[in-house]
């Protein structure tokens, strides 16, 4: 479970495969700038949000549970069952929890994909934007950024006619991929105090162990 939850990070959040994806003819990217700027600028403008998501990994396996996520910078993943796993980020960081094991890992938010989701207004325009394809029913949008997270790379996948954020597709630097669906969304939701919040404390000796 830690080793699917660290490639959610993209080392991490209707499954689309990589297969599916790479063998599409994808738009070129002159061809639709409003269109990919239009989708930017409406999924900025959602502030806040909760759903339920499910989790699929690189072995198909699957992972269910409900998240909260609320601009800039912050969201959390509760995962269900027995996993004991929680991933939140504080607009600064993000952690990845699991009490099962009783771990507790810390990263930088800039260096992990899901910062693409997060930022106060989204930006797929540039380097970053690699690829854009409208399939009339939903438009896949493919981002990387090299000098943040190396050879991983996020596709977010949009419904064509409310332009709201259906899931994502994860790809590590071994190609491996991990899609996140969301549904049940509601929009302009205040979440329970003390959700985004990471105890650092807590995670001190890890980050002083791998200085």
């Amino acid at each position: 479970m830690a080793y699917r939850i660290k490639k959610l990070l993209g080392f991490l959040f209707a499954v689309v495969s990589a297969a599916a994806m790479n063998g599409a003819s994808m738009t070129a990217i002159s061809a639709a700038p409003v269109e990919a700027k239009t989708i930017a600028d409406h999924f900025s403008s959602v502030k806040s949000m909760s759903g339920d998501f499910v989790q699929s990994g690189p072995k198909a396996e699957k992972t269910r549970g409900r998240f909260f996520l609320q601009r800039p910078g912050k969201v959390r993943f509760n995962y269900a069952g027995q996993s004991g796993i929680s991933v939140i980020a504080d607009g600064k960081s993000l952690v990845v929890y699991n009490r099962k094991l009783k771990t507790s890992r810390l990263y930088a938010l800039s260096k992990t994909p899901l910062k693409l989701l997060l930022d106060n207004k989204v930006d797929f325009s540039g380097n970053r934007l690699k690829s854009i394809k409208d399939d009339g029913a939903q438009i896949i949008i493919k981002l990387a950024d090299r000098s943040a997270f190396g050879n991983s790379n996020i596709s977010m996948v949009f419904d064509r006619k409310s332009l709201d954020l259906r899931r994502w597709i994860l790809t590590d630097e071994k190609g491996l991929t991990t899609t996140v669906t969301i549904s049940n969304v509601k929009q302009g939701v205040r979440a329970p105090e003390g959700t985004f919040v990471i105890d650092y404390a807590a995670n001190r000796e890890f980050n002083t162990a791998t200085k």
